[in-house]
């Protein structure tokens, strides 16, 4: 693919002020917990001003928690993109979950693990087609350094517009239980697209396809909606 210089006027288009780190735009999901914070603090506010002591770094820090920066997503054929902000706990082959619908053999999967302070919103690793979704309820525990098998966890299938099916899960962790996922199988989606999020340090893993290898390393951070974690058709 010959790459093609940018414009003047998409040059102008790039963001580069204050605003884009210190005041991105939110999650909706996020917003409506910000209005109906904001509303309890400010009905308690009228019985005793001091609360605000305590309500507006609750305030900040939810925004802080919520937020959805500008992502721009690499272009190029079989790209598989980060879903998720976080670092790479772990990378290992093991048989996929039967909801997956990857089949029975052993695949490479990528595990991206976001701690309270990382973006929580999470974006699409391919462009393709929703084949299998499942949802299984969980207890409360980490995600750091297991299987969680235990754990809230939404199962996503995709397949690509090459036919290749991909498989990733949004885990649950220790703090919160509440996954945020609004697709539906046959729905189409392009890769770095926000497609739901997951509250209060959690994990996602991602089953690279047969036969595709990692492109990422051990405790690399990586980006959502940018990092390339892997390559159809490209070795190592």
């Amino acid at each position: 693919m010959t790459y093609k210089l940018p414009s003047t006027e998409e040059v102008k288009k790039v963001d580069l002020s204050w605003k884009r780190y210190l005041l991105p735009a939110i999650h909706p999901e996020g917003a409506v917990i910000l209005g109906w914070m904001f509303g309890i603090f400010l009905f308690l506010g009228l019985l005793w001003k001091g609360v605000w002591v305590i309500g507006l770094p609750m305030l900040v820090f939810t925004y802080y928690f919520f937020r959805n920066p500008e992502r721009v997503t690499p272009k190029g054929e079989g790209l598989i993109i980060s879903p998720a902000d976080g670092i790479v706990s772990n990378i290992k082959e093991m048989v996929p979950p039967k909801g997956l619908g990857l089949g029975a053999e052993k695949l490479i999967r990528i595990s991206i693990f976001m701690s309270v302070f990382s973006v929580h919103v999470n974006r699409t690793p391919v462009t393709g087609k929703v084949t299998h979704l499942e949802y299984v309820p969980g207890k409360f525990l980490s995600v750091a350094d297991k299987d969680s098998e235990d754990n809230e966890r939404q199962l996503i299938g995709m397949e690509t517009q090459s036919g290749h099916k991909i498989g990733f899960i949004q885990i649950a962790g220790l703090i919160a239980r509440r996954i945020y996922c609004p697709l539906v199988v046959g729905q189409r989606l392009k890769a770095g697209e926000v497609f739901g999020m997951i509250r209060f340090g959690s994990r996602l893993d991602v089953f690279l396809p047969k036969g595709v290898e990692p492109q990422v390393l051990l405790g690399q951070v990586a980006v959502a909606g940018e990092t390339i974690l892997a390559q159809i058709g490209k070795k190592g």
